[in-house]
């Protein structure tokens, strides 16, 4: 069944069990213990959350009457680590064996894995439609150190479930935008790509510094110097020769005009894991710095736009040389809805992840639990 809960001002309706367990404000010192294991089994496996709470409170329960007659911890602890030894023997008994070069069997094996991890969530209805998109999302990344983080995961209200959409490359939603902006171009072709740490925004010093004048006409000198050095790193990053400039840090209304009187297209305060995302799938280099801007510092990528999702304005990054990332965009009626969506498309990353993982060489065949 769904839950409903409210915190703070916020609801959430779910019924994952991870989302839940993250919810909830636990004093107890042995729940807290379960929570952890919950939080665990979320992040090794993607599913089963529910399940490791049961069975351990389920253990619990039966270990409190031997702690009652008196038995010592250390016995009941050993009795549990002979059991774990069977339950795994058990699990490698009953499991299902499958050849690594084998590619049909191993992405239907891989979707089935995934649509495990959905059967109990909010979207089960979709599980055919969500458990091949997250296996592809997960086949994306390169190695066998696959970062789930650089999937992203972007929810925008309104419209059906089965309008999400996965995005091979970068998508992040339309940054605070200053003036000048609507006249930016918003699509290009293979454009080359400068990522920025660097606030290019015309601001007083005086938080940073004091200056003493001992003559009131030099103030103008000083004024002079702050307007000389924002249009120094400018030109700068016209000169480098990128179409997209993006930054960490906010960009604001002289240099957003700047650039859109050069037709180029720029979007300061891209959060840090969007920003982390388009270094990976563009090959672009962080700067720290508007000096040596060179070639080499610079991503690309086969198309650049920007276009409407919903009521949502989204900047796209696709055709990149190197994909190893990917971005789901998550459609449903309501934010409420989205939260238990985007806990169980998680889960179920989550669950392609390991199972993907397991078919890495030398290994040429893996088992699962049917």
């Amino acid at each position: 069944m769904d839950k409903l809960i409210h915190d703070n001002g916020r609801t959430t309706i779910s019924n994952d069990g991870a989302t839940i367990m993250k919810l909830l404000d636990i004093v107890h010192p042995a729940a807290k213990t379960l929570v952890d294991i919950s939080l665990s089994q979320d992040a090794e496996v993607g599913d089963g959350t529910t399940s490791v709470v049961l069975l351990a409170g389920e253990l619990l329960k039966n270990a409190k009457a031997f702690i009652e007659e008196g038995m010592h911890s250390q016995i009941i602890v050993r009795g549990f680590r002979q059991s774990s030894l069977k339950a795994v023997a058990k699990l490698k008994e009953i499991a299902v064996s499958v050849d690594a070069t084998d590619e049909t069997g191993r992405r239907e094996l891989l979707e089935k894995c995934a649509g495990t991890a959905l059967n109990s969530k909010l979207i089960c209805r979709n599980k055919d439609f969500f458990a091949p998109m997250c296996v592809q999302a997960v086949d994306m990344l390169e190695g066998p150190d696959r970062d789930l983080k650089l999937i992203g995961i972007k929810k925008v209200t309104g419209g059906s479930v089965t309008e999400s959409e996965l995005i091979e490359g970068v998508a992040f939603k339309k940054t605070f935008s200053y003036a000048g902006f609507e006249q930016q171009p918003k699509k290009f072709e293979s454009p080359k790509i400068l990522c920025l740490n660097i606030e290019l925004e015309l601001k007083s010093e005086k938080e940073n510094a004091e200056v003493r004048l001992d003559d009131p006409s030099k103030y103008q000198s000083i004024v002079d110097a702050e307007w000389r050095i924002i249009y120094d790193k400018l030109d700068k990053c016209v000169q480098s020769g990128a179409k997209v400039i993006l930054s960490r840090l906010p960009i604001g209304d002289l240099g957003t005009q700047y650039f859109a009187d050069r037709g180029l297209f720029c979007a300061g305060r891209v959060t840090d894991g969007d920003l982390r995302r388009v270094c990976h799938a563009t090959g672009a280099v962080m700067q720290t710095s508007a000096n040596a801007l060179t070639e080499d510092v610079l991503g690309n990528c086969g198309l650049f736009e920007e276009r409407q999702v919903g009521s949502e304005r989204f900047n796209f990054f696709t055709g990149c040389p190197s994909t190893k990332t990917a971005t789901i965009l998550l459609r449903g009626g309501a934010d409420q809805f989205l939260e238990g969506e985007c806990g169980a498309v998680a889960g179920c990353f989550a669950r392609s992840f390991s199972a993907a993982t397991s078919f890495v060489p030398p290994l040429t065949s893996t088992a699962f639990c049917s």
